[in-house]
């Protein structure tokens, strides 16, 4: 496998994935993105859409009328709650941040909001959910968040925390519960996952950046001051 960044080609070469001037591709491999979704705004659904599109469609949570949680408002978790929504979907929205109520309800369209924190909110919530799509990158308890499954629900990580997390088996058996992990996507799935955005009108949140604006960015993202994703515009920053 060649990596899209910091690996080596065969011939030698490093790999630079969306920092490059330019590419080669076989066109097994080229994704279509339809005439009414832009390009910047629909870039970064080739990476966090198909992760959290793929568990939605893999885990069978995709089925109106459901009710899934998605933990962390960020990169990931807003598309989540997008695709989410226009599967016909229930969404509620747990976070950490209070703060983060207002956004999610009213600029994301979700159903409700949980403050993970808040142990009368979470209580209250347990046990009402099909699934739970946990895309936060930190570590973090996960008894609360199974705590929230319905009997037979699926707890499905994305964000992989650089530390293992605990996981109480108890719950688990009780509740013929799954925990489960996703990545990206294959092609075919990626490209179905692109034509559902196209026609739900589905984008990123973004702020789009020239090149020599990254070292800020990435300080920036250090302290999660982004909504939702950067986007560098390689090709106006290369024609100044």
């Amino acid at each position: 496998m060649i990596l899209t960044y910091s690996t080596k080609y065969h011939d030698g070469t490093t790999t630079y994935g969306g920092y490059s001037d330019s590419m080669v591709t076989d066109e097994h491999f080229v994704i279509r993105i339809p005439d009414n979704l832009p390009l910047d705004a629909a870039a970064p659904l080739l990476c966090a859409g198909i992760t959290v599109y793929s568990p939605l469609r893999f885990f069978n949570l995709d089925k109106p009328g459901m009710h899934v949680g998605v933990v962390g408002l960020g990169g990931l978790g807003h598309v989540a709650v997008k695709f989410a929504k226009a599967m016909g979907v229930k969404v509620t929205v747990i976070s950490t941040s209070p703060k983060k109520k207002q956004e999610a309800l009213e600029h994301l369209g979700a159903d409700s909001f949980l403050v993970s924190r808040d142990q009368d909110e979470m209580q209250a919530a347990v046990g009402t959910m099909d699934g739970v799509i946990d895309t936060v990158s930190a570590i973090h308890p996960i008894l609360p968040l199974i705590s929230l499954l319905k009997t037979q629900g699926k707890l499905v990580l994305v964000g992989a925390p650089e530390k293992p997390l605990e996981l109480p088996v108890f719950p688990l058996i009780m509740g013929r519960k799954i925990v489960g992990g996703s990545t990206i996507g294959g092609m075919k799935e990626t490209q179905e996952m692109i034509d559902f955005a196209a026609k739900n009108n589905i984008t990123a949140d973004i702020e789009v950046i020239s090149m020599d604006y990254v070292n800020t960015a990435m300080e920036r993202l250090s302290k999660t001051d982004v909504r939702y994703r950067f986007v560098i515009d390689i090709g106006n920053t290369m024609k100044i």
